[in-house]
């Protein structure tokens, strides 16, 4: 399973991409908002700091309701950073976003259909053509439905039917998550830098470092 930095923090980016393990980032509106920064300006820095990833998500605006609006900011966005062939337009999974996808996939340009909470919505999804199909675990489980266990579904279907939609476990919340959607055959989590920071250390980890540092010391007196 791959990772993906949920973030418009370019600090926050910054210090995934440095230790290695990034693959993508995914953002929205509502993160670009939080920092305070122009949204194409934002997705034209994340371009720049991160050029060896396979993608980075820039959503289409809650205002963009039709699939015509939807392709037209999609034809803005993909010219972002001259053109970066790693940008890849984040739609929402309603039938004007689907109609969106199938238009940007014909183009050759990589979608993600964000706000899944059904397997048929995935399927849906991915027959459009979508690169990436985003279900949300965490707000599954703050309304007493297992998020994982659609991930699980989704993973399921996909492989019966031979469908190449990969899928973004999203709305990752903590170290668990990221355990049961890799067993549950998720092939993205896109997670926010604390968890990624989480999931890196364990208290044995920190006593086996201490006891080393000790021994060393008692080593070289």
């Amino acid at each position: 399973m791959k990772f993906f930095i949920d973030s418009a923090n370019l600090d926050a980016i910054k210090k995934a991409y440095k230790i290695g393990v990034l693959s993508g980032v995914t953002t929205n509106p509502s993160l670009v908002a939080k920092e305070g920064v122009k949204f194409e300006d934002r997705i034209a820095e994340i371009l720049q700091t991160v050029p060896e990833v396979e993608s980075v998500s820039a959503e289409v605006t809650p205002d963009a309701l039709t699939a015509a609006d939807m392709m037209a900011q999609a034809d803005e966005l993909i010219k972002i950073n001259g053109g970066d062939k790693n940008i890849t337009i984040k739609l929402p999974m309603t039938l004007e976003g689907l109609e969106a996808c199938r238009y940007l996939t014909k183009k050759g340009v990589k979608t993600n259909v964000t706000l899944i909470f059904t397997v048929n919505q995935a399927l849906l999804a991915a027959r459009a053509g979508a690169t990436y199909v985003s279900p949300f675990l965490g707000r599954l489980d703050d309304i007493s439905e297992d998020g994982v266990q659609l991930v699980a579904k989704v993973a399921e279907l996909f492989r019966i039917h031979g469908l190449e939609s990969q899928i973004i476990a999203a709305s990752v919340r903590h170290p668990d998550h990221v355990t049961r959607v890799a067993m549950a055959g998720a092939h993205i989590a896109t997670v926010p830098f604390a968890v990624i920071e989480q999931i890196s250390k364990h208290p044995l980890t920190d006593q086996g470092m201490d006891k080393f540092a000790a021994d060393w010391q008692n080593a070289t007196k």
